[in-house]
């Protein structure tokens, strides 16, 4: 009798101390994530392993230079515009990136946090009923904002923070980014309804500001500005892009970009629209890291959306 109870007594012990440990560690996002996608975990790959997409073996064995297709503008509202630009390497597609392109005249963009970890693409969309919800900036263990981050003028994020790439802020007077490269982040948020500060900078009005390339490829989003001030959003459908391809390729697109800044990137990377009767979500699914010999990637049991404990919403004013 009594090593039957010792045995329940272990039985019970065993997941109770999983579950205090999960919490400190991830607190209800961690819970949330386990409970609505299996967890998350890297596994070990190679870069031709068949669990990669085609285009991803693609960009790691041969790097081939990445060209725009053909673009074409769509307008689903007054100031608001949709397109998908092909990716092209080796004459074929190897990516695309659906695109929105916003006059801040007419819609407003905010900056919202569930750090719970509680909300995935779908969930945003029909919580806001906004017109756009894409996934914002960088997040830590608990899901709360990794970096300065303002929703509603409220502040949220570290106070101390090293920040030399951009941010995306908006207010009644201006909408757009800001190099933090001439701008301290403090300044550039100072008197903000909505702001998010993220890394890196893709282009400037220079050009490419990535210059170290990675083997780290994955879903991507982006938020960017042209030289109408009209807001760019993007997020690719495939895993093609490393940061300095992504910059590259932004680089050469029909865009007319003035600055581009980009966003978190993984499987957090989706992009939903709901504007008149037009729909279009893309779910973020890939994230691959290459580090000297070992290679890895992210992945997680069930579930199509994960979490998205911080996005950019749009919204018609």
């Amino acid at each position: 009798m009594k090593r039957k109870l010792r045995r329940l007594a272990l039985a019970l012990l065993i997941p109770a101390c999983f579950a205090g440990a999960l919490w400190v560690y991830a607190g209800a996002y961690g819970f949330n994530v386990l409970l609505r996608q299996g967890g998350s975990y890297w596994v070990p790959v190679t870069p031709d392993s068949p669990r990669l997409s085609a285009s991803m073996r693609l960009a790691l064995r041969d790097d081939p230079p990445a060209t725009p297709g053909a673009l074409a503008w769509r307008s689903v509202a007054p100031g608001f515009e949709v397109a998908e630009l092909p990716d092209m390497a080796e004459g074929q597609e190897v990516d695309r990136i659906m695109l929105a392109r916003i006059d801040p005249a007419r819609f407003r963009l905010v900056v919202r946090v569930s750090s719970a970890g509680d909300r995935n693409i779908d969930i945003w969309m029909k919580t806001l009923g906004a017109a756009l919800v894409v996934n914002g900036s960088y997040y830590a263990h608990h899901g709360t904002p990794a970096t300065p981050v303002i929703s509603d003028g409220r502040k949220l994020g570290p106070s101390t923070y090293d920040a030399s790439a951009g941010a995306f802020v908006a207010s009644p007077g201006f909408t757009g980014l800001i190099d933090l490269s001439k701008t301290a982040w403090q300044a550039a948020l100072t008197g903000r309804d909505n702001a998010l500060v993220s890394y890196p900078l893709l282009l400037d009005e220079r050009g490419s500001r990535v210059t170290h390339d990675s083997r780290w490829l994955a879903t991507r989003s982006f938020v960017g500005q042209d030289d109408q001030g009209k807001i760019l959003i993007g997020t690719t459908q495939d895993g093609f892009f490393s940061l300095e391809r992504l910059a590259q390729f932004l680089r050469a697109a029909p865009l007319h970009l003035t600055l581009a800044l980009n966003l978190d990137g993984g499987p957090v990377a989706c992009q939903s629209i709901a504007v008149g009767s037009y729909r279009r979500t893309t779910y973020g699914r890939w994230e691959f890291e290459a580090n000297g010999r070992s290679a890895s990637l992210l992945t997680w049991p069930y579930g199509r959306a994960v979490g998205m404990p911080i996005v950019l919403a749009v919204f018609p004013k």
